[in-house]
């Protein structure tokens, strides 16, 4: 297979599973406010070390810094795809319920354009929705006027979609130990969120809300690295990246549906325009690497969320709804700052020698962080821990692939009472392929 059909392939499977990323991972109450959850958007190997990214140079696809991508060498070829597994508790007082996901979180494909320039293409969710529940029933009067005892109203709550990212990057290494790189990305997808009211009275008519919309944008991040060693051994990188924010002029829409039985009896439809913003992230990172084996770092991210514009369909004169005005159907919320440290830690006791266990890489993490909702003006808090192992894959070419395997255990769960908290179990799995698919075409 030559160097041109290989490159056509992997993008071509990239083409045919992405589609597969639309299936979401999570099954979360909390995915009903504003993106949803945002995914983690880093690899399996990235992930088994708390997230870390930004100072990483490790010649693996390290999405979290395009600066990374100079680090490629001229004969590789690298290929990693991500799927997890995933368990998850919600409990609220005495109410408890489980829910079990899997998804295909991410595939990308790396290669070197010419010395000192890596060129990335791939595919990872942004945000994922995915929610189902049923409020408790309260007493109303009856919805068509009829007179006589009163009617009980449930409500229940469900919500699916997200947004995805298509994104292309290239690192170049300007001068001796100092890189820069940028990430170009295509954001799109939807969502829909539903509220729905039906009545004990079997007469009575049923109230269907959807909130829809469907977004398409892009999204642009910068990246820069800058690595120095001493005494041969020791390395430390200082990592940067910048995502820009802008508005995103796509609508939102409400669609109020009176029903009786399946039959619309009555319709409504009001409209925001350019209704969403994306918002700037600031991140810093710093990576230290001993003898190849042994690599420690820490990472601090910053989301400017506090005061973008998202659709709430409250009742207010200067919002540009164009019919009608309509009472605000959420819980009360609003968007704060997002926060995160992230620290990590990977080690290869021996990646040349003969013992199996000594070549494996064994991985640590934690991180924690604010995320950026606020719900019922209490803030919301989520830490995780992760652990796992990378085992190379032996062929007769090299043993530079590996399957990665990384545990993680989520807690997320509100400031003050009365809230949902989340309680996940995670495995993610990797593959990362990389082979000498150059050696023959090499030119220095």
């Amino acid at each position: 297979m030559t160097k041109c059909n290989k490159i056509i392939f992997a993008l071509l499977f990239m083409m045919i599973t992405g589609v597969a990323l639309a299936q979401n991972g999570v099954n979360s109450p909390y995915t009903r406010y504003g993106f949803g959850q945002l995914s983690d958007q880093s690899t399996t190997a990235n992930r088994g070390m708390g997230g870390i990214s930004y100072g990483l140079r490790n010649k693996l696809i390290n999405v979290g810094n395009p600066a990374s991508y100079s680090a490629i060498d001229s004969i590789t070829f690298l290929f990693d795809a991500g799927i997890s597994l995933q368990n998850a508790n919600f409990s609220s007082g005495d109410l408890k319920m489980n829910a079990k996901n899997s998804s295909l979180d991410y595939i990308a494909l790396q290669f070197r354009l010419r010395r000192k320039i890596g060129l990335t293409a791939g595919l990872i969710p942004f945000s994922n929705i995915n929610y189902s529940f049923t409020g408790e029933g309260r007493e109303v009067p009856n919805p068509d006027g009829s007179q006589g005892s009163n009617t009980y109203s449930y409500e229940s709550f469900s919500g699916d979609g997200g947004l995805h990212q298509a994104f292309l990057g290239i690192g170049v290494e300007l001068f001796k130990n100092f890189s820069i790189g940028a990430n170009i990305s295509y954001l799109y997808g939807d969502y829909t969120h539903t509220i729905t009211n039906t009545y004990s009275n079997s007469s009575a008519w049923s109230n269907v809300r959807n909130y829809q919309a469907d977004i398409s944008t892009y999204k642009l991040d910068f990246g820069a690295q800058y690595s120095f060693t001493f005494k041969d051994k020791h390395a430390f990188t200082l990592g940067a990246v910048y995502s820009m924010g802008h508005d995103i002029n796509n609508a939102a829409y409400k669609v109020q549906q009176m029903q009786s039985s399946s039959t619309v009896m009555q319709q409504s439809v009001d409209t925001i325009r350019n209704a969403f913003e994306l918002p700037q992230k600031l991140g810093f990172g710093l990576t230290y690497v001993y003898d190849n084996r042994l690599t420690v770092g820490v990472d601090y991210t910053m989301q400017q969320w506090s005061g973008m514009k998202f659709p709430h369909f409250q009742a207010n004169p200067n919002s540009d709804i164009d019919s009608g005005s309509s009472e605000n159907d959420y819980e009360q919320w609003q968007f704060k700052n997002l926060s995160r440290i992230s620290v990590g830690a990977e080690y290869v006791p021996n990646p040349v020698g003969r013992n199996f266990f000594k070549r494996l890489h064994y991985r640590v993490g934690a991180y924690y962080t604010t995320p950026y909702i606020q719900v019922k003006n209490s803030d919301m808090r989520e830490f995780g821990v992760e652990g796992g192992v990378a085992i190379p894959i032996m062929n007769r070419y090299n043993n530079r692939s590996l399957l990665s395997v990384t545990a993680q255990y989520i807690n997320v769960s509100p400031k003050s009472g009365g809230l949902i908290k989340e309680n996940y179990l995670r495995i993610n799995i990797g593959f990362t392929f990389n082979e000498d698919w150059f050696r023959k075409m090499l030119v220095q």
